[in-house]
């Protein structure tokens, strides 16, 4: 009995902390910044899919640096899932700020283009995005050395856009025609592709009578070290305190001379490369596909609610009480904790994945209706902000 119920809250705590990494991102982009960023998920996906390609190019060199190529692949996948989210906020989210269903239904078109883009993406796709942003950027850029560049803006993106669509569409075509699969090809394809673990992840660490898999135990001291870096961030930096000052007020800090538009983004690249660093740690638990980010949006976005839009320990206490409720709901062990015949089947009845998912739904409705601000609801001047 003492077993299974100490295997159980390790289990549950583990889910947690995976959903506490997959959640820190979103408590920074959608609890401080009032986003609903839908493509969240898809960031995650770009993390798992830059930790498929470290893993890929550290096999071809192999002896021990591969053992350590995790390490390699979690600042990889930060950099480019923050460089994405960068890209995604200076080019949608930017305007569309206090304006959340605009923004929800955004981000949930940059969430399907994310996906068909790891389905697709080839040197030929690459070479002409590439061709793309330096035609349509890189020609704004010059263009604005114009003294009437303002009052023409319109007429020369008018004019931009078609011509360098144009141009790299026919420069891939012929790149593809030239070299044919070579560069056609695309990288991953639509179906799943697998992460190896170091093999000093594989295993795990004895105690009694089951075992702590050293995956997830590494994922624990990841998530922690996250938090532990995030609250620092936040409050022990110059940066992290704009950021919180921009939160309670925008409108003073704009007048005390705080840049809040560079605040908004790099509180977005900061969100979105905590979400490249779940997909990390998420690829060593099974495979990457497209639809990996869609299976953690919708319980990280019940982990901000429930904790309290804005409240880092809120998100915390939320991840693992979800996580643990889970667990415990999934795998039938409160049945074995009663001697009722009734209580039994019920436990019975919900100890599946998904009716397990079903009666944490109800549980979370329940709870909104008693505390509908969350776990640690917001006070204060930031409230009325």
């Amino acid at each position: 009995m003492f077993a299974s119920i100490l295997d159980g809250i390790f289990n549950g705590l583990s889910i947690g902390s995976i959903l506490l990494l997959a959640a820190l991102g979103l408590a920074i982009v959608f609890g401080l910044m009032g986003v609903i960023n839908m493509a969240h998920g898809e960031l995650m996906m770009l993390g798992a899919y830059t930790t498929v390609v470290v893993q890929n190019a550290f096999k071809g060199i192999g002896g021990p640096l591969f053992e350590l190529y995790i390490f390699f692949a979690l600042i990889a996948a930060f950099l480019v899932a923050a460089l994405v989210g960068l890209a995604l906020e200076r080019g949608v989210i930017r305007y569309l700020y206090g304006r959340p269903l605009e923004t929800l239904l955004a981000t949930w078109g940059v969430s399907l283009i994310l996906q068909q883009f790891v389905r697709s993406v080839s040197w030929v796709m690459v070479f002409g995005l590439i061709l793309f942003s330096l035609l349509f950027f890189g020609g704004q850029w010059l263009l604005k050395r114009r003294a009437d560049f303002e009052s023409v803006q319109k007429w020369i993106v008018a004019a931009l856009l078609p011509l360098s669509i144009g141009i790299s569409l026919a420069a891939s075509t012929f790149l593809g025609q030239t070299y044919k699969l070579a560069v056609t090809k695309p990288w991953f394809g639509a179906q799943n592709q697998d992460v190896t673990a170091p093999s000093w992840l594989r295993g795990g660490i004895p105690i009694g009578n089951f075992q702590l898999p050293s995956t997830r135990l590494f994922i624990m001291i990841l998530t922690i070290g996250c938090v532990v870096g995030v609250y620092w961030f936040l409050n022990c930096t110059k940066w992290g305190l704009r950021i919180r000052a921009v939160t309670q007020n925008r409108n003073m800090s704009a007048c005390l001379g705080i840049p809040t538009r560079k605040v908004d983004a790099i509180t977005f690249a900061i969100g979105s490369g905590l979400a490249g660093v779940a997909g990390c740690g998420l690829s060593l638990l099974g495979s990457v596909g497209p639809n990996t980010g869609q299976n953690y949006i919708v319980n990280t976005f019940m982990v901000v609610v429930v904790g309290g839009v804005g409240k880092l320990i809120g998100t915390v206490v939320g991840a693992m009480a979800i996580g643990i409720a889970d667990y415990v709901i999934g795998t039938g062990i409160l049945g074995n904790l009663t001697n009722n015949p009734a209580l039994k089947e019920v436990f019975a009845f919900f100890a599946t994945t998904s009716m397990a998912k079903v009666m944490v739904f109800a549980l979370i409705i329940l709870f909104l209706q008693f505390r509908p601000a969350g776990l640690f609801p917001q006070k204060g001047r930031t409230v009325d902000a």
